[in-house]
């Protein structure tokens, strides 16, 4: 399984709206004791993560959101990791911060980050793990706001979310999706 977080590279963005994804993958590396290392073929920072009974991969993409897809394709393909086998954590505008739903396959709800991947696996079946992080309610202030730092009751409320689903990765890896959703979906 390969683990995805989105998100832009760089001091300059690292407490942005954009980087939920980046958190929780983050904060996944932590739990596993393991550090993510700069990898230039697969266009990001990688880590292996190995069990008793399963290993997986961590990816935080260093092409920037809307290039997103090259690094996940990139590792996807030399590991022979299908798309069914990957989940990817992005933030998500459609839902209030502190919401985190899960779902297998769907379009790129205008997301670049989800567009760039689909078009780079040539599938939409990944799962994506969707961080609500709000909607500034005009469209033309989008851009601004997914590269703006969430106020502090928003990051809170997204903090909570990212430690729910955390707690929620063992189901996930031993493939009980709707255990999963139904800790994430009805809380």
């Amino acid at each position: 399984m390969l683990i995805v977080g989105l998100g832009n590279p760089g001091a300059r963005y690292a407490a942005t709206r954009h980087n939920a994804g980046y958190w929780l993958v983050d904060k996944l590396a932590r739990r596993a004791g393991v550090q993510l290392r700069s990898e230039a073929k697969f266009h990001g920072e990688v880590a292996k993560v190995e069990s008793a009974n399963s290993h997986y991969w961590l990816l935080k993409p260093n092409t920037f959101m809307n290039l997103s897809g090259q690094a996940i394709a990139a590792l996807a393909r030399f590991y022979k990791i299908t798309p069914e086998q990957i989940l990817v954590i992005h933030d998500d505008l459609d839902f209030p911060p502190g919401v985190i739903r899960l779902k297998q396959g769907g379009g790129d709800g205008k997301h670049n980050g989800l567009k760039s991947t689909i078009a780079q696996l040539g599938s939409p079946q990944f799962l994506r793990l969707r961080v609500g992080i709000g909607h500034p309610g005009a469209a033309r202030d989008v851009a601004n706001y997914v590269l703006d730092a969430p106020s502090q009751s928003d990051f809170t409320a997204i903090e909570t979310a990212l430690e729910i689903a955390l707690e929620t990765f063992p189901l996930l890896l031993d493939g009980k999706l709707d255990k999963v959703m139904q800790r994430l979906h009805t809380r």
